[in-house]
Formats: structure tokens, C-alpha cells, sequence
């Protein structure tokens, strides 16, 4: 899948956007809007990123994991090489400091995600501070004419980039997981 990108200072034209292409065949987790301005959002009945996801928390926090794994690879590392674990206490400190050393860098890096914009939607900050709204679009290359079909038929509408997109198996499962709740109601 291959994220497109869009900006719009029209809420009224992307819900038209989006329900045409709902209409052709994607889904609710293939469309998002990015927008400072939530609540119009909401007002519009778009459907909105959630507000952690704005941040860079997964991102930042997988980052604080990868720095856990080397350090605490450090740690046991330097054990092995120093021979402390030759004494009567064994692996089980270094075992036990190296789990915590990982968890530290990987809890730090949320932290510091929480603070961030996330990396993906970094260059569209001065955009949003301008009161425009970012909509964005997750399609397969089957889907990709559809899309095309439908955006030229707005013209508030300004493509500004492609990007990585959610994979494809996380967006089949959001939509499997709905109708199962569907069919359960």
C-alpha cells in the first residue's frame, strides 16, 4: 500500500471526497484527516487520526527499544567480558539489569515521542497552523485509479507527497474486525 497525501482548507468538499470514495470501494481505515481544528472535524463527521497517533509515540518508542536492545546487549556483554558473572550471584543481576536497562530506553522513547509531532506528518505542521486540513489516503495499486478518478473531480483539493502506508494485512484486519461486530449486533 502507498499513502497519498492531500491538503484542503474545505471540510465540506473532503467528506464528499471521502464518501465517494467509500462509495468505490475503500475503507474507513484507508481514509484519515490530520487537522489542528478537531472539533470541526468531528463537526464534518471525518474520520479524524487519533490524537496519539499524532504524536510520535510508536515510532519514538520503538527507537527507545532498539537503543534498550543494544544497551542491554552492552551490559551483558561487558559481564561476560569482565567475568562477573564467574562470581556467586551467577547471570541473574546482569540478566535482571539488562531487562531493566531495556525497558528504561524503551519507556524514555515514548516519552520523548509524546512531545513530538509524528515524523510523518512533520512537513505538513506549518500547513495545519495555517487552518488547512491534511486527508490522507492508504491505497493498493488496484485502487490507485479509483483514487485518482475521484480527486480530479475536486479541485480543492492539492496532492502534496505519497508516503508509507499502514500495511495492508492492519487495514484487512480492521475491516474483518468490524464486520464480525457487525454481525454480532
Amino acid at each position: 500500500m502507498k499513502r497519498h497525501y492531500y491538503v484542503s482548507e474545505d471540510l465540506n468538499d473532503l467528506k464528499s471526497v471521502e464518501q465517494e470514495l467509500e462509495q468505490s470501494g475503500l475503507t474507513i481505515p484507508q481514509l484519515h484527516v490530520l487537522s489542528e481544528k478537531d472539533a470541526e472535524v468531528e463537526k464534518h463527521h471525518l474520520h479524524a487520526i487519533e490524537a496519539v497517533l499524532k504524536q510520535d509515540v510508536v515510532h519514538s518508542t520503538q527507537l527507545g527499544a532498539i537503543v534498550g536492545g543494544i544497551a542491554a546487549a552492552l551490559v551483558l556483554g561487558i559481564t561476560y567480558v569482565m567475568q562477573w558473572h564467574a562470581t556467586a550471584a551467577g547471570w541473574l543481576p546482569f540478566g535482571f539489569l539488562a531487562v531493566i536497562v531495556l525497558g528504561f530506553c524503551t519507556w524514555e522513547g515514548g516519552l520523548v515521542g509524546i512531545q513530538i509531532p509524528n515524523y510523518q506528518f512533520k512537513r505538513f505542521q506549518a500547513l495545519l497552523k495555517q487552518g488547512k486540513h491534511v486527508f490522507f489516503v492508504d491505497v493498493d495499486d488496484d485502487q490507485y485509479a479509483v483514487l485518482c478518478e475521484v480527486v480530479e473531480r475536486h479541485s480543492t483539493l492539492t496532492h502534496a507527497g505519497t508516503g508509507d502506508a499502514t500495511p495492508s494485512w492492519v487495514v484487512n484486519g480492521q475491516n474483518k474486525f468490524k464486520s464480525a461486530i457487525k454481525a454480532l449486533t
